[in-house]
């Protein structure tokens, strides 16, 4: 192997700076090369290379969002553009890469690795999502978790000042991840995810209950994905419903999710799997996801992290119902 390069690919996450910081210094410590890939994969159909040294990537560990860029691909789809991603890749004497990204990222790497399988691929998982199979977390959710909590324990304030319901939509594609952790964590007298078969009639009857007991202050926490609807149709629901006996509030937290400095935790997950990814590549590994699960180190196929989702903890609804 002459040279690592990395990129990041598809929605950013908080951590991944820190990551891309551990690949380049591990690689430079190892005696190889760091090559950062600019826009993901259409950098790397561009040859949008740039060579990153050790104090190139300083002051990056506690940025949110990615000195790389991100960028969605079309393009890559293509034979004729991974092909020519091939092209740039050879030309620059890059043999290992390490992508940090999620499903549409490994995705494009699997296709790529059985077309010019003598490129190395690692992958690290880094979506605020947390949905990937193989490893307990990916890199910008726990930052992605506490924003959503800081955020609807603000709601929540007002919510209580102005005896309000509040639906808060959070997100994370198809999954509840998220919504059910911020929503244990702010005390929300609901969570709404899609991995959960209680439909809309169970919200209801939380609802009459509290409205019974003359308690107008509440938060519902609907993850975008949630089948019964987002955060806006659930309020119109409830708004029929009960005859606008509740005053109802619809928050999105949308994009902010996404930024911001990643927290502690996240810091330490990205710079071990960046680290560890540099070293997969050094003894030959190739098609692997590198994750962490139960504090150790683990490998997945880029197929089966693709093919099987990390499912909610049961014990975790259970909670939302429990301690609401």
């Amino acid at each position: 192997m002459k040279k690592v390069a990395v990129f990041t690919s598809g929605g950013d996450a908080p951590g991944m700076n820190a990551c891309i910081r551990a690949v380049v210094r591990t690689a430079i410590h190892y005696g190889y090369e760091a090559v950062g890939i600019r826009r993901g994969y259409e950098g790397m159909i561009d040859g949008d290379f740039v060579e990153l040294k050790q104090f190139g990537v300083s002051n990056i560990i506690q940025l949110g969002g990615t000195i790389l860029q991100s960028a969605r691909s079309e393009r890559f789809r293509t034979v004729e553009g991974r092909q020519e991603a091939y092209r740039q890749l050879i030309a620059a004497d890059i043999d290992g890469v390490v992508a940090i990204g999620g499903d549409g990222t490994f995705t494009g790497a699997n296709i790529f690795l059985k077309e010019f399988p003598e490129i190395r691929f690692i992958g690290i998982p880094g979506t605020i999502d947390n949905d990937l199979f193989g490893t307990d977390y990916t890199i910008g959710y726990d930052t992605a978790i506490n924003t959503a909590m800081n955020a609807i324990d603000n709601i929540k304030d007002t919510a209580n000042a102005h005896n309000r319901l509040f639906f808060v939509e959070v997100m994370g594609r198809d999954a509840g991840f998220i919504a059910l952790r911020s929503g244990i964590a702010t005390g929300a007298e609901a969570v709404l995810v899609p991995e959960s078969k209680k439909d809309t009639n169970h919200l209801f009857s939380i609802l009459e209950k509290n409205l019974t007991q003359n308690k107008m202050s509440n938060i519902v926490v609907v993850a975008e994905g949630d089948e019964a609807g987002g955060a806006f149709k659930m309020a119109e629901k409830v708004r029929e419903k009960f005859n606008n006996q509740f005053d109802i509030r619809v928050t999105i937290l949308g994009h902010v999710q996404r930024g911001g400095r990643p927290t502690c935790m996240e810091r330490v997950l990205a710079s071990r799997l960046g680290m560890e990814s540099v070293r997969a590549l050094m003894d030959g590994k190739t098609g692997l996801m590198v994750g962490e699960v139960d504090k150790k180190i683990v490998f997945t196929p880029f197929e089966k992290a693709i093919k099987h989702h990390e499912d909610l903890n049961s014990l975790l609804l259970d909670m939302v119902e429990i301690l609401s």
